[in-house]
């Protein structure tokens, strides 16, 4: 039986092992039960009151990497040797009153219409109040996207700690993309657009230096 103290040394290993790849190699393909395990851990992620304002578009077309390739200057390498390629959508319009939202309460939490109308005007207060998002389209859409980051962060976790690599990317052109994925006809721009990538396979070579981080006592203080 893993002990506890085996457990926490194997998930700091696998912190250690994840790096930033920026090239894999082609030859060597994820499983498919790998793979749906690593989605599984994006889809079971936390999100900001629980809407799940997100979308995993696994893109393993030769054709539509190479058009994403263009407008994405940091993910060339990753777009031609990466063995599974993930865009991840952010919904644009998480309202609490949005039809998006109505069916997650309904339909995923099952949530009863009376306690729904009960419940909606502290979700309008935690958005609008609080959190300041209606101020504008952008302000909504980008408290979905950190929603998707954390998604993204349990993705490269668990693919680190079955010994697969993986690359978070954000140089891409936004809107290119977005209107890649229109013309395709494989997503309505009007509810998602693309927050982050993400690369993942098996690496090339090995990293060319050990990883850097700051000092713990630097980045924490206790009060």
């Amino acid at each position: 039986m893993t002990t506890s103290r085996e457990k926490k040394q194997e998930i700091i290993d696998a912190f250690h092992f994840r790096h930033a790849t920026k090239s894999f190699d082609s030859s060597k393909k994820i499983a498919d039960s790998d793979f749906d395990f690593i989605l599984e851990t994006g889809r079971l992620s936390p999100s900001s009151v629980g809407y799940e304002p997100w979308k995993f578009l696994v893109v393993q077309s030769p054709e539509l990497r190479a058009k994403l390739k263009e407008v994405s200057s940091g993910a060339r390498g990753q777009l031609d040797t990466a063995s599974h390629f993930v865009v991840i959508l952010a919904h644009k319009n998480a309202r609490y009153d949005s039809d998006y939202v109505y069916n997650i309460h309904k339909n995923v939490k099952q949530i009863p219409e009376e306690m729904l109308q009960d419940i909606l005007p502290r979700y309008k207060a935690f958005q609008d109040d609080s959190q300041n998002l209606f101020e504008s389209e952008r302000s909504l859409f980008d408290w979905a996207s950190k929603q998707t980051y954390i998604a993204l962060a349990n993705m490269m976790t668990s693919a680190a700690q079955i010994g697969i690599d993986s690359c978070p990317i954000e140089g891409y052109l936004p809107e290119a993309v977005n209107n890649i994925l229109a013309d395709e006809g494989i997503v309505d721009t009007d509810t998602w657009n693309v927050s982050v990538m993400a690369a993942f396979g098996y690496r090339e070579t090995e990293p060319a230096r050990e990883k850097t981080r700051q000092p713990l006592n630097d980045i924490v203080k206790w009060v």
